[in-house]
């Protein structure tokens, strides 16, 4: 009988597999383990301290412990993600030999996606064994083998999304959305909303609201404009909705913002 003493530098907690019901969003905690998110199907929106990351399906992100993370947009009805806690023995000296990027798409991802299954198969089991840590390591092993974003590659998606606010800049009156920048710009919308997202920490529809909204604030200053024709101008087609994008930057309705704002600016010129 071969007999083996196996020590391993990391400590699984759990781990499970998320559907959503297209309602909700990631709660906002600080963990004191670390956590691997592996996105199956979907889109998922979630901040770490001053980060912003959208992973996508076939890409995986690692959470750091003692950094708040929390999600920033509302579950997609299509988004399922495998999740898994553990720690890191951080007193063993041995030499490290993996190298994980904190956001990364997965070259093998039908082969990541087998292995959490089988993760949680084992988790099942009433009597717990050493596999759920030599499952993470696999894990954590086609990580590291994983296309990090490199240097170039942000480069890049910072110029397009520069290009991209500076399209919104001059065209915000016009209907504009992600799909029409993109397809101005001749790139994946996709892709354009992620960068965009990475260089400003806002999505595209945000900044196109933001500046709208800016641009009613100086419209309704003049006195002789009704609501619909600022609406109008500044790229809503809907006087409701204008109402409810302009609440929401400002925190008053634009009613309110004309009436407290408009005599101030009248008498201050």
């Amino acid at each position: 009988m071969l007999e083996l003493s196996v020590a391993l530098p990391i400590n699984v907690q759990n781990g499970g597999l998320f559907i959503s019901r297209g309602v909700g969003r990631h709660p906002a905690r600080k963990l004191r383990s670390w956590e691997i998110i592996f996105v199956e199907k979907g889109l998922l929106t979630i901040q770490e301290e001053k980060n912003v990351f959208e992973v996508k399906a076939g890409e995986s992100l690692l959470l750091w412990p003692d950094r708040r993370h929390v999600g920033i947009e509302d579950f997609a009805p299509d988004l399922r993600f495998y999740w898994l806690h553990f720690e890191i023995e951080l007193h063993r000296t041995q030499q490290a030999n993996l190298a994980i990027e904190q956001h990364c798409c997965v070259k093998d991802a039908q082969y990541v996606i087998t292995l959490f299954r089988q993760f949680l198969s084992e988790q099942e089991k009433l009597q717990r064994n050493v596999a759920l840590e030599i499952i993470l390591l696999l894990i954590l092993q086609q990580l590291s083998l994983s296309t990090e974003y490199d240097d170039k590659t942000d480069e890049a998606g910072a110029a397009m999304a520069w290009k991209a606010k500076q399209l919104i800049h001059t065209q915000f009156h016009l209907p504009l959305s992600t799909s029409q920048l993109a397809k101005e710009l001749h790139c994946n919308a996709d892709y354009l909303g992620r960068v965009f997202r990475r260089t400003f920490h806002l999505t595209l529809t945000e900044a196109i609201h933001r500046q709208r909204v800016r641009a009613a604030e100086k419209l309704l200053l003049n006195d002789s404009a009704s609501l619909s024709e600022v609406a109008r101008r500044c790229g809503f087609n809907d006087v409701g909705y204008f109402r409810q994008i302009f609440s929401k930057h400002t925190g008053l309705t634009p009613a309110v913002w004309k009436r407290r704002y408009c005599k101030e600016h009248i008498n201050s010129g």
